[in-house]
């Protein structure tokens, strides 16, 4: 053997030993990530994780983005958009905590009455009590506080048609029982949402029904033809005002108006590409500087880019891809019908809208205006949809072997700090015993067409003869043992 081969063997050697070890700590981290997984508390810890993280990020970019938009405003301090932003998260981290700790059975007996409660708004933010922004009238405002009715109604729809359709799931295969009363009542809710018009938030709400039904195990049929009426809305929507009709031409041509229409959109991308990999670093995006309109509201996802480059956006995008991953964990590792759709709906609705709000950030699909959940600057959106963390939350810590881990190790320290109570097993509803059908009373005449009741047989003695055997013939014996005739007389 030569000096040549002996090298090349022992090259061999080490690189089959450096796959070797890196094959082994790729199977010793896959095995403690499993094990990790398998946790009774997994999915629970999970959801505060990506909560936790969005709620930071969202609050470093919004004091980021909103520092130049503070300045240029006149009468306003330096930190007034973030002052607020911070006073939303606070007020949402209570709902948080609310939506954590109250019952989820006394959330599903509410949801009937937080449906009526938001379709009266929708209604009354129609009047005079409402208040026009940005060309909608979808806003009432009490002083520096404003409030956007459609956030409520996105959250009470799902509650609320998670809870009508498990109540029919027996009955959902005929078309009657899929539709009503659900898809009336929220055709009434797009119809009161378009009046404002809000498009954005005819989208969301939309997303919403469709996750109901698909969950429910709707016909595939039945989609088609709410994309056809989807569409259509959209349509009637973009072009019934100037603006919304410019965006949708503007996407659709991007280059004719690039001073006008197109502006915001081509910003957006602009800001993407400056950042490159790694971004031009945290407060130094030139952005901000009047360059993209709306920077801290529907594109700060822009940025973002910006900013914090490739790497920040995929982080934004890996949070939001391990929410849907674990929101469908909750709902297939759930027991009640009811938490699983409700889970399954919820994951959807806040997936999606991050998904619109990304897609036409980077000119995929045209501006609608949905904001970033958890990112973007705002007051309804943000508290809502931290009630619907706290929810999903709840959802998780209801999972069979977290009840059983919860019940007997305790609720441990993150539950004594919340005061959280152990949830209850899930109890099956009790299946209705059939009633025995009843004869009716003698001389009562039945309805036409009603069921005839069979006819009682008639027994022997029923018939006029003798009964037989020998309690009968001991019976008709006389004192002096001699038996009588079916007349009385003795043989």
């Amino acid at each position: 053997m030569t000096a040549h081969d002996s090298a090349g063997s022992v090259g061999t050697a080490v690189r089959k030993r450096r796959t070797a070890g890196v094959v082994g700590r790729a199977n010793a981290v896959r095995t403690a990530l499993t094990a990790w997984l398998g946790r009774p508390l997994a999915s629970f810890h999970l959801v505060l994780a990506v909560f936790a993280l969005l709620t930071a990020l969202g609050l470093v970019m919004v004091l980021s983005a909103s520092s130049v938009i503070s300045l240029n405003t006149p009468g306003s301090g330096l930190y007034t958009v973030f002052k607020k932003q911070l006073l939303y998260v606070l007020v949402g981290a209570v709902l948080f905590w609310i939506g954590l700790r109250v019952p989820l059975e006394r959330i599903r007996a509410l949801s009937p009455a937080a449906l009526a409660v938001s379709i009266l708004l929708l209604m009354a933010v129609l009047t005079p009590l409402g208040t026009t922004l940005n060309g909608t009238q979808s806003w009432f405002r009490l002083g520096p506080i404003s409030f956007q009715p459609v956030e409520v109604c996105k959250l009470a729809l799902a509650l609320w048609g998670a809870h009508v359709l498990v109540l029919k799931r027996n009955v959902l295969h005929r078309y009657r029982h899929l539709l009503v009363p659900v898809v009336p009542v929220a055709l009434l809710m797009f119809a009161l949402v378009m009046l404002q018009p809000d498009l954005g938030g005819t989208i969301t709400l939309g997303v919403v029904l469709i996750a109901l039904l698909w969950f429910a195990g709707a016909p595939m049929r039945l989609f088609g033809v709410l994309a056809l009426g989807g569409l259509a809305g959209v349509a009637l929507l973009a072009v019934g005002t100037d603006y919304r009709l410019a965006r949708v031409l503007s996407f659709l041509s991007p280059d004719d108006d690039i001073h006008g229409s197109s502006y915001q959109a081509l910003q957006a991308k602009l800001a993407l590409a400056d950042g490159g990999l790694f971004g031009r670093g945290l407060g130094q995006g030139s952005s901000k500087y009047s360059y993209l309109p709306n920077v801290h509201n529907d594109f700060i996802f822009a940025l973002i880019g910006d900013e914090l480059g490739f790497l920040g956006c995929g982080l934004v995008l890996g949070l939001f891809a391990m929410l849907a991953v674990v929101g469908m964990r909750i709902a297939t590792r759930n027991i009640d019908p009811w938490i699983r759709m409700v889970a399954a709906t919820l994951t959807v609705w806040l997936v999606a809208q991050a998904a619109i709000n990304i897609g036409y950030v980077v000119g995929m699909l045209p501006v609608t205006g949905i904001t970033l959940p958890l990112i973007s600057s705002g007051g309804t959106s943000i508290v809502v949809t931290m009630l619907v963390f706290g929810i999903l939350a709840n959802c998780a810590r209801h999972e069979p072997e977290a009840v059983s881990a919860l019940r007997s190790q305790g609720p441990g320290r993150f539950g004594k700090i919340m005061k959280l109570t152990a949830p209850q097993p899930y109890k099956p509803p009790k299946k209705r015993k059939p009633a025995r059908p009843t004869t009716p009373p003698r001389g009562t005449a039945q309805r036409r067409g009603a069921p005839q009741a069979e006819p009682r047989k008639r027994t022997p003695e029923r018939q006029g003869y003798p009964r037989t055997g020998g309690a009968a013939l001991a019976r008709q014996k006389t004192s002096r043992g001699t038996p009588r005739n079916s007349k009385g007389g003795r043989r």
